[in-house]
């Protein structure tokens, strides 16, 4: 087995949100949940190891990327892909820098760069400061992240903080000069001993300059966004076909149902405007199951009887007050491990009632439902919203997942996702 590009991204739906933007882009794309044991599907092209290692201590997520990292060799991948969010989060110990440190010594490179732009998401970089909209990060919701609060735009002095390296900058007036500015100014900043560069972007264009500025370099950290840029240096070079990688999902026969963990102010929206649709929903409490309440039960019970009239929600989503609320009595971890352990045994229970359409919002969320299904690889289709594909597991019995990152997605997204699937 030999694949083109090997990426390594530090959650699941961000895993997912890569794995889509190179299907759209041409690409034969595996996602893997973690390391398999077991070669992926002769064909491949790319290949997305989700790993859970945003948030955990930084040594443990220089461990699991560098295991990663061997695995993507062994398979023969010519170009590495480190996947973090469009929003940078991290925090002032990483993990954006350490992993990408040990990544690169790893590569034995020198340089390489940082982008975690995605303009179709409303993520750009300018000046080397990062907006969400037309507002700072510093300014946007992210400042009251419950596990990464954001609070400094300018993504060369966040950086900086994370990594020994010296952090430097390619301003938009190279990037929109084209490839060969880019790969001059990447020559300049290495020659003056910078290790890695913020890459400003603000269209899907620059991405696309940026990624054939890149086609030479062994390492790329980036959201997902470069991912548009990065099939064309392989078609280049013959090694990769025009084709439609989306076609031809496996169709799965069941009942719906969404779980969702996101408390963020895309989610409450979409969780809105579903339950405004009709769709019956039941909300799972901190508190309660705190206090040992069996919730996980009490929700089937109220699930059982409904799945066979059309979807149904079981949620955590709340408003950040509610949750930093929770946070104070139980504590950031408990309250975040109470919550994801019951909604993954709730999402186990469901499929076990013959759910094989599921949507599952939050990366956190994402990652311990996956698990609880014991779900290993995915295949990619098609897309639902910018970030957000259907994805079908493969296996002896195939789920189809829409595994959502909680800021992603239009205000009709659970209602709209059913409507994409083959």
């Amino acid at each position: 087995m030999s694949i083109l590009l090997g990426c390594i991204a530090d959650d699941f739906t961000g895993a997912t949100d890569l794995a889509s933007m190179l299907v759209h882009a041409g690409m034969r794309t595996v996602q893997t949940i973690g390391i398999l044991k077991e070669p992926v599907p002769p064909g491949t092209d790319a290949v997305v190891i989700a790993l859970k290692s945003r948030t955990i201590p930084a040594d443990q997520a220089v461990a699991e990327s560098l295991a990663a990292l061997q695995w993507l060799r062994a398979a023969g991948c010519r170009q590495t892909y480190f996947k973090y969010c469009s929003t940078f989060d991290s925090t002032d110990k990483g993990n954006i820098g350490p992993v990408a440190e040990a990544l690169m010594a790893a590569l034995d490179t020198p340089f390489t760069i940082a982008c975690p732009a995605f303009p179709e998401n409303k993520r750009t970089i300018f000046k080397g400061h990062l907006f969400v909209g037309d507002t700072l990060l510093a300014e946007s919701s992210m400042r009251n992240h419950p596990l990464t609060p954001m609070h400094d735009s300018n993504l060369q002095r966040v950086l900086q903080r994370q990594t020994a390296k010296t952090v430097g900058l390619i301003e938009h007036s190279t990037v929109a000069a084209g490839t060969q500015a880019i790969q001059e100014r990447i020559e300049s900043l290495k020659a003056e001993g910078v290790g890695m560069a913020i890459v400003d972007a603000i269209s899907n264009d620059d991405l696309l300059q940026i990624g054939a500025a890149c086609a030479d370099l062994p390492l790329i950290t980036a959201g997902s966004g470069i991912a548009l840029g990065l099939p064309q240096n392989f078609r280049a070079q013959g090694l990769l076909d025009v084709q439609d990688a989306a076609r031809d999902l496996p169709q799965t026969q069941g009942l719906q149902a969404i779980v969702c963990g996101s408390c963020s102010q895309a989610t409450q929206a979409q969780l809105a405007d579903a339950v405004a649709r009709g769709t019956p929903a039941y909300a799972i409490d901190p508190m309660r199951l705190a206090a040992n309440e069996d919730l996980v039960s009490q929700a089937m019970a109220w699930a059982t009887p409904l799945l066979n009239q059309g979807p149904v929600i079981v949620y955590a989503t709340a408003s950040p007050d509610r949750v930093k609320a929770a946070q104070e009595k139980l504590g950031v971890e408990r309250a975040g491990a109470l919550v994801e352990e019951a909604l993954a045994e709730i999402a186990r229970r469901l499929v076990q009632a013959g759910v094989r359409q599921l949507i599952v919002a939050g990366g956190e969320t994402s990652g311990a439902v996956v698990t609880a299904l014991d779900v290993r690889s995915l295949r990619i289709g098609p897309t639902i919203d910018p970030g957000v594909p259907w994805t079908v597991s493969l296996g002896a019995t195939p789920i189809a997942l829409a595994l959502k990152s909680g800021n992603f997605g239009a205000t009709d997204f659970f209602t709209k996702a059913w409507s994409l699937l083959p």
